[in-house]
């Protein structure tokens, strides 16, 4: 019988969790964990002076080539914009740096009384130009990209794919509590925590369920918040307005067939706002949404538990 393996570290102000079914592979596992978060970190952030996407930005208006991995990243927040009529839009980065989200979370006061700058709609993620046959983006003047929303989730399902195809076992990242799972499950699948805020998740679970592969991912206000100019903000933006969303809903958690399916459908939903319901019914995803007053909905199968605090 083999032994699980486990490592948890800091990464990106956030928390990163790998488990191997196998214990022997873990040191070989973390090395490739870790080599996939340079990498992506390198390719899409937006704190970097350095990194793939800064110096895409600084040619914005003509085309410019880009490595797979951020040509990668680009092509799956298009999709992700497309598939959500745009309500998780990559050309949000300027609205995100308005509301003070304008580096790394980690290096964030958590209070500054500091005014919000004024926010202004997403200019719409069909401004930018992709063209896959030439690895060639266009992304035009004044248009900031912010691939957040997705390069997370998308560093989750490739390092847990290239770790399972290596060590030949069950495997799970989870980056922030963006949760992939591929190989062999354990027995039983994967059991994992659900909960709001996720750094908790273990110790306090709201409700424990079960998956054996794809992805599991939560979208929540309670988490990544800071106060500017006396209003609290969160890193959650709708496109349509550039502000924090007005939206019924404070958490929603959602299973798919990948992490980054998973983590867009659950950012859409909490955006989306009273909508939310009809719209992943529609899309037969299994979904567990929080309101503001705490009261929970399960959709698409989501299973019920007695830790639910209440009942809706």
């Amino acid at each position: 019988m083999l032994l699980a393996g486990r490592v948890e570290f800091a990464v990106w102000g956030t928390t990163a969790l790998l488990v191997v079914e196998d214990s022997a592979g873990l040191d070989v596992a973390q090395r490739m964990l870790r080599a996939e978060l340079d990498a992506v970190d390198a390719a899409c952030s937006r704190f970097r002076g350095d990194s793939e996407l800064s110096r895409l930005q600084a040619h914005a208006g003509r085309p410019w080539r880009v490595g797979p991995l951020l040509g990668e990243a680009i092509a799956v927040a298009l999709r992700a914009a497309q598939l959500t009529e745009g309500l998780v839009d990559p050309t949000v980065g300027a609205a995100v740096c308005a509301l003070g989200y304008d580096r790394d979370f980690a290096a964030m006061a958590g209070d500054s009384v500091s005014p919000v700058q004024t926010v202004r709609p997403a200019p719409g993620w069909w401004r930018v130009d992709w063209d896959p046959e030439l690895d060639q983006v266009l992304v035009p003047r004044g248009i900031v990209l912010d691939l957040g929303a997705t390069a997370k989730a998308l560093a989750a399902d490739r390092a847990a794919t290239d770790i399972a195809r290596v060590l030949g076992c069950g495997v799970l990242v989870s980056l922030g509590g963006d949760i992939a799972v591929t190989g062999s499950p354990p027995a039983g699948g994967w059991h994992i925590a659900v909960a709001e805020d996720h750094t908790h998740a273990q110790a306090c679970p709201q409700q424990i369920v079960t998956i054996s592969a794809g992805g599991l991912a939560t979208s929540s206000t309670t988490r990544r918040r800071w106060r500017r100019g006396g209003r609290w903000l969160h890193h959650l933006v709708d496109p349509r307005t550039g502000d924090v969303p007005d939206s019924p809903w404070r958490t929603v958690s959602v299973a798919a067939g990948s992490c980054v399916d998973a983590n867009t459908a659950s950012t859409a939903a909490l955006i989306r706002g009273p909508d939310a319901v009809g719209w992943l019914q529609g899309r037969q995803l299994p979904a567990r949404l929080i309101n503001e007053q705490g009261r929970v909905c399960r959709i698409g199968g989501w299973p019920p538990d007695n830790a639910d605090h209440k009942e809706g």
